[in-house]
């Protein structure tokens, strides 16, 4: 099934003797073990957690062992395996503490919900093995990308966590409207992005704002918001949506207007019908403007004045 690509090949699976796990002595209280595995539930919607105990003790036959695991049907018939059937694990090898997976080219047969699964409960099964702190994932000798073509690099635990002690165990999917620069930036530019794929501890405002700093691909739309500008944190209280942006927000591009970045903001949001204003501060702070006429302190409403009229429509697979 796979092999190590670090030291001695390993065969092509191993025979575990699942059956003759350690047990308790008569009448002592069963230990509660110090691993789980992690599946996916009957219809791959969501990651379950199943306490395991390995036989392995060694950092090298517990990686081998674990991997058995998650390509094995659980006894549940109600989990499914996060590896699937006709996905194989090639080989693996670890270099200090980077556990490299490589997976044959089915990998990329998985959709999108259940290949983001896949990812979260192999990479938070396998640093549960002390010596590995990150997995990276290739499909043939290829490092994996998302949709986009982006590089997804090295993962750990903390990876699929987004919010303290949330970590991503669901995925929804949604279609959101937002609002980016025209190429001359003096406009707006409307983008339909249809299947995002998102972790169901996400906010809505939290995915828009996320997807604003990420760009655009439409034609004859570029990203308002100055590039690597990041996210400190969004909340809505009564209405107001409350955005919070890093100092990179204040460098000044001259090729888009600020009305033009102000409202690509604005106007995204305000697609919620949860949100009727909305205000910007850089690392929190609302004194001072946002160049010269656009006052952080400010509550700003929705403003269609500035879309040009042009729309495109970005799918999840382009």
């Amino acid at each position: 099934m796979w092999h190590a690509k670090r030291g001695a090949a390993a065969g092509c699976a191993l025979a575990l003797a699942l059956a003759c796990l350690p047990v308790t002595g008569c009448g002592e209280e069963p230990q509660e073990s110090a691993y789980h595995m992690e599946y996916l539930n009957k219809d791959k919607s969501r990651i379950v957690v199943e306490p395991y105990e390995p036989q392995a003790q060694e950092t090298e036959g517990l990686i081998r062992e674990f991997l058995t695991m998650l390509c094995s049907d659980p006894d549940s018939v109600d989990y499914r395996k996060p590896i699937p059937g006709d996905v194989e694990v090639t080989g693996y090898a670890l270099d200090g503490a980077l556990l490299s997976l490589h997976f044959d080219e089915d990998y990329r047969n998985m959709n999108t919900v259940e290949e983001v699964l896949c990812r979260a409960a192999v990479v938070r099964t396998m640093t549960q093995i002390q010596g590995v702190d990150c997995v990276a994932f290739y499909v043939g000798d290829a490092p994996l990308t998302d949709s986009h073509g982006n590089m997804i690099g090295s993962m750990t635990a903390d990876s699929f966590i987004e919010n303290p002690g949330e970590q991503i165990n669901s995925i929804d999917e949604t279609d959101v409207t937002l609002y980016f620069s025209n190429e001359t930036g003096d406009g707006l530019v409307r983008e339909v992005r249809e299947d995002v794929y998102y972790s169901s501890n996400v906010s809505m405002e939290k995915l828009i704002m996320e997807q604003l700093l990420e760009g655009t691909s439409v034609k004859g739309a570029r990203s308002s918001i100055p590039t690597g500008t990041k996210l400190i944190s969004v909340s809505v209280v009564d209405g107001v949506c409350y955005v919070s942006l890093d100092a990179t927000f204040r460098n000044q591009d001259y090729g888009v207007s600020e009305a033009v970045v102000i409202y690509s903001i604005v106007d995204s949001l305000t697609e919620l019908p949860s949100i009727s204003k909305v205000q910007i501060s850089v690392n929190g702070d609302t004194s001072g403007t946002y160049r010269d006429a656009f006052a952080l302190s400010e509550m700003y409403e929705r403003n269609l004045d500035y879309v040009d009229g042009t729309s495109g429509k970005l799918t999840e697979e382009e």
